[in-house]
């Protein structure tokens, strides 16, 4: 009887445990250390060495915005980031230093959770609440935007309660759109023929689900965001609660991981609810926290 009390107990402890590792993010970090590590002996698979970035930019509360700021992209010609924010929805340009530039108002638009640059002064922002995604332009004078009546498209696939599509991507070398769905489930679906609707009429959109070579590479609790590197053409997945960024290649190999926790490249503090990144023309890789915590990581950063 005691050795079954035992045992009874010793089985409790260990499903706390694991209970535990799972919803902290532990156990999701310790199994992509490993699959990682191991991808990163076939050479022929690049990356941006994430292992080895540091973060230049530790915390930094960007002045000007409160809180509610989530999503984040890098406009290639203007080298500056743009971020949305909700209540009010708003669009915010800042510096690769985490300095607020502007605040243009966004009417029309319920839950702005995610921003992505497109080509010329075109940006799609992610309207969370509505499920839909509306191509917005901002130029140097813009003061206001009125999302109403501007081109959208509506994917209401597995559309919950506050658990919607949180980050969006343009790859404009093969003119699609990458859209990540939070949670209950993940999902991250491949929107093609966009452009061609867009700009002339043309209507033949392409509906994918974006998956990993191997599903188990999607073991995280949650995607709060994602950025397309068309450089090297890799996807980056970025999950708030599994506190990673996951780097895939386009064979949808999981090739190499950036740390978001307190002692990882260089960072003070684990980051606290990261919700948009962004990848640079030098490579810089930009996160963005709610409130309104910036980051910078970067290679040159190394001690």
């Amino acid at each position: 009887m005691l050795v079954k009390r035992f045992l009874f107990a010793a089985l409790l402890i260990v499903a706390a445990g694991l209970s535990l590792a799972w919803y902290s993010g532990w156990f999701s970090l310790g199994y992509h250390l490993l699959t990682v590590r191991l991808a990163s002996f076939d050479t022929k698979q690049p990356a941006l060495d994430l292992q080895n970035y540091r973060a230049a930019i530790d915390a930094l509360p960007v002045e000007g915005i409160p809180d509610n700021a989530s999503g984040l992209t890098f406009h290639p010609e203007r080298k500056t980031l743009f971020t949305v924010i909700n209540k009010p929805a708003q669009v915010a340009e800042l510096t690769t230093d985490g300095k607020l530039l502007r605040t243009i108002p966004l009417r029309g638009v319920s839950d702005a959770e995610g921003i992505t640059y497109q080509e010329g002064n075109f940006f799609i922002v992610a309207d969370e609440g509505k499920h839909q995604m509306i191509r917005i332009e901002i130029n140097d004078s813009t003061t206001e935007i009125d999302a109403s009546n501007l081109p959208r498209f509506g994917l209401r696939i597995d559309a919950g309660r506050n658990v919607g599509y949180e980050g969006v991507s343009w790859d404009s070398d093969n003119n699609r759109m990458f859209i990540v769905k939070e949670k209950n489930p993940l999902r991250i679906f491949e929107i093609g023929g966009l452009w061609e609707l867009l700009e002339t009429g043309k209507l033949d959109l392409k509906i994918s689900e974006w998956l990993p070579e191997s599903p188990s590479n999607m073991m995280l609790r949650d995607l709060s965001s994602l950025t397309y590197h068309e450089e090297t053409g890799h996807l980056f997945l970025l999950s708030d609660e599994s506190r990673v960024l996951l780097e895939f290649d386009a064979a949808g190999n999981a090739v190499d991981m950036l740390v978001l926790r307190a002692g990882w490249h260089g960072l003070k503090r684990t980051i606290p609810q990261a919700e948009g990144v962004a990848i640079g023309s030098d490579r810089d890789i930009y996160i963005l926290s709610e409130p309104n915590l910036f980051y910078r990581f970067s290679l040159d950063a190394r001690e």
